[in-house]
């Protein structure tokens, strides 16, 4: 396959040298054969799972599908390297969470807020 193909061309290009049709696929991927042509139009926007689907289909690797270089790394190193991204990832968000409930409330204030629970318990919700 060529490597300098999008993605959509990518998937046509394996389809076709694998012997399929667009309805072999859409049956395969349980897709109208509409759907199907969508997405080697380019008209759909492919989920990772769905990749992952067309490419398990088509006997193709995920990182060749996508135009990626193998990189040989462990499954061990690759879930510790995932697991300090999203550690990070978690950590920015709390921050970020935590500046908006501040930021709430400096606008709103304290009291508004106590204010606000005590006449909703007095209306009884």
């Amino acid at each position: 396959m060529n490597n300098n193909t999008n993605l959509p061309e990518k998937i046509r290009q394996a389809r076709q040298i694998k012997g399929l049709s667009q309805e072999n696929m859409a049956d395969m991927l349980g897709l109208s054969t509409t759907a199907y042509g969508d997405i080697e139009r380019g008209r759909t926007e492919l989920t990772f799972s769905r990749i992952e689907s067309i490419a398990r289909i088509l006997d193709t690797s995920l990182p060749e599908m996508l135009g990626l270089e193998i990189v040989s790394l462990s499954e061990t190193e690759w879930l510790r390297q995932e697991n300090a991204r999203l550690t990070a990832l978690n950590l920015r968000l709390f921050n970020e969470l935590e500046q908006w409930k501040s930021k709430f409330r400096q606008w709103f204030g304290r009291e508004l807020i106590h204010e606000a629970g005590e006449r909703r318990e007095r209306i009884g919700f």
